[in-house]
């Protein structure tokens, strides 16, 4: 393993540390390759009466030195670099979420232009955006000014005007931020960081508007102009001042600090790395998922274009009771193939809620989390659907045609036939006691359409691995493919919808081996077709009237696909899915849907459903 001055790495231990475990990672090289030599994991101590993060962190390393039988302590102290004895590690790398990860307020002039952009800078940088202030929102100035001051953010991001532009609107939004005197979240002792992004001829004004409180950092315009979006110098600046003035002044830190000599990364920032990595390095679209107990990000790498978006309400249990409260019973209920009673199902959700780390103990409980894990999952998809859109307030000429006919950008980037990768993770889907559940669950919330991979990451390193990845990029590429990413296999779904039974596409499968097999894809048919994970096959598909594949509706599309855990999965229930009014004849759809994917044990669903009072499907 070398970084990109050749300094060789034999061993590096990589360490995220996370709300609630601190999590570590040794990878080595063995024989020209490079495994994961150990895992660990021990309660992260952020919060009282630790308030030291290097007690978790140490006691992990502990754990490391008895699973690997190697020294990693001198005292007290991490060894580094790895002495000839085969003591210590050649680098340490590490992320961070602890005690609310990093936290951003995020100014700007217009809510759809300046301010919008400033938010995916600060979303793609690992950033919760706390709060969003524009010129243009509904608040009065004292409200803003009111927000600033008390919600006390870690930085805060100052966006506005296209180059050359008007200078007066920025100076009075700067002149908010001065005004508000805000004081950063860790402790009183240091200044407010504030990074300006806007307007070049502003600056100087801007320098006077927020005053001497802060410690202003000026990078280059996010928007220089209404067609330009120039994302990186703020992601950059932000994961610089995360290092210098966040994790600084955190509680333990600086020992963190002092074992590697390389920066602390959100762990948000980290995990998008490795998905952008993915994207590049296949030619492919990707959509990665990581749902939390609180929280449930979203990533997307759609032609290129980088998105992240954080539903901060939405998680699997200290927030599910807001999952709930969002879908309502009927959302959790279309999901279930028994009748489970409304009071059953709102006392398992609040109970959930006063007891986070609970684990299912029943089907009927498993099938309850799964459920309203859809909906998270579903509902933090389409917020970021929203969010990752072209650029807003451009005029685009159409066609030679309507050359007058001007229609203003602002249009999705996730569309749902161009996903070719979904990439799960968090202990839902990880955690799964059947890999078809995390591929149910999938398939389901985002119901992408026409040939999709699904994955889950087996062993939560995606952090990790995007932390190593600055470092020696190559290890992290080849640790994340043979040992940290899952395949479940391929989905076929014809986007469309029909009557139960109208064809909507020919199918056929030719194997490596030489067998082939056809079928006709019709409405309403989900089955498996086993294929390994190490076996692929070239499908061809023939979609019928105006049911489409990806490349438009009737229009053919070849393709190899790959196996994985499930196998090729076929999904014919069309898109959007749809569900029978009647309840009952619902549920023997569900049923149905999950028999057919072995999702659950079809005699134990039967069994519950009888005892809930429903004796057949």
């Amino acid at each position: 393993m070398t970084d990109s001055q050749g300094m060789a790495y034999g061993s590096i231990l990589a360490v995220d540390i996370g709300s609630t475990m601190t999590k570590l990672v040794m990878i080595e090289r063995q024989d020209d390759e490079h495994q994961v030599a150990g895992r660990s994991e021990a309660k992260t101590t952020v919060e009282a009466p630790q308030e030291d993060v290097m007690l978790g962190l140490r006691a992990a390393v502990r754990q490391m030195e008895e699973l690997t039988s190697r020294t990693l302590l001198d005292e007290e102290t991490l060894i580094v670099p790895r002495r000839t004895d085969g003591s210590g590690v050649d680098a340490l790398v590490a992320t961070s979420s602890a005690g609310g990860g990093l936290q951003m307020i995020c100014v700007g002039l217009m809510r759809a232009l300046t301010a919008e952009s400033a938010e995916r800078a600060a979303l793609g940088a690992g950033a919760i955006v706390m709060d969003v202030v524009a010129a243009d929102d509904s608040r009065s100035v004292v409200e803003r000014v009111h927000l600033l001051r008390n919600q006390r953010p870690d930085m805060i991001l100052l966006a506005g005007g296209t180059d050359e532009g008007n200078i007066s609107h920025v100076a009075a939004m700067a002149e908010y931020v001065g005004s508000a005197k805000s004081r950063p979240r860790l402790g009183d002792e240091y200044e407010m960081p504030v990074i300006y992004a806007g307007n070049a001829k502003a600056r100087d004004v801007v320098r006077h508007m927020v005053g001497d409180d802060v410690q202003l950092h000026v990078v280059s315009n996010i928007r220089p102009t209404l067609e330009e979006e120039v994302l990186e110098p703020v992601r950059d600046k932000i994961g610089e001042l995360f290092l210098d003035h966040v994790m600084a002044h955190a509680p333990g830190y600086r020992t963190v600090l002092d074992w590697t000599d390389r920066r602390i990364q959100p762990t948000p920032a980290a995990v998008g790395r490795m998905m952008r990595l993915m994207a590049e390095d296949y030619d492919v679209n990707v959509i990665g998922l990581d749902i939390g107990g609180a929280t449930t990000d979203v990533f997307s790498v759609m032609g290129g274009v980088f998105n992240r978006s954080v539903s901060a309400n939405l998680g699997m249990s200290y927030s599910i009771a807001n999952v709930f409260n969002e879908c309502g019973e009927g959302g959790v209920q279309r999901w279930l193939p028994i009748p489970i009673p409304e009071r059953e199902l709102r006392n398992w959700v609040y109970n959930k809620t006063i007891r986070p780390t609970g684990l299912p103990i029943t089907l009927p409980e498993l099938m309850l989390e799964h459920a309203v894990g859809r909906e998270a999952l579903r509902q933090a998809f389409a917020e970021h659907r929203e969010m990752a859109v072209g650029l807003k307030g451009i005029e685009m000429e159409r066609t030679f045609d309507h050359a007058l006919d001007q229609t203003p950008s602002g249009q999705p980037l996730v569309n749902l036939n161009e996903i070719d990768v979904v990439i799960g993770s968090g202990g839902l889907l990880s955690h799964a006691p059947r890999r078809t559940q995390a591929a149910a669950m999938m398939m389901d919330s985002l119901q992408p359409e026409g040939i999709i991979r699904l994955y889950v990451d087996n062993e939560f390193m995606i952090p990790q691995l995007g932390a190593v990845a600055e470092i020696a990029p190559d290890v992290a590429r080849e640790i994340f493919v043979r040992h940290c990413l899952v395949p479940l296999g391929t989905v076929i779904a014809p986007a469309g919808t029909g009557r139960t039974g109208t064809p909507m596409a020919e199918a056929k499968i030719l194997r490596a081996n030489g067998e082939e097999i056809s079928t006709m894809i019709r409405v309403g048919d989900l089955e498996v077709i086993p294929l390994g994970a190490d076996e692929t096959a070239e499908v061809q598909l023939h979609p019928r009237g105006s049911f489409d594949m990806g490349d438009g509706p009737g229009m053919r599309v070849q393709a190899e696909v790959r196996g994985g855990e499930v196998g090729l999965i076929v999904d014919g229930r069309g898109r959007p899915l749809h569900f029978p009014r009647n309840e009952r004849r619902r549920r023997g759809s569900v049923r149905t849907w999950l028999d057919r994917l072995n999702v659950y044990p079809a005699d134990l669903v039967e069994e519950y459903a009888a005892l809930y009072g429903e004796e057949d499907g």
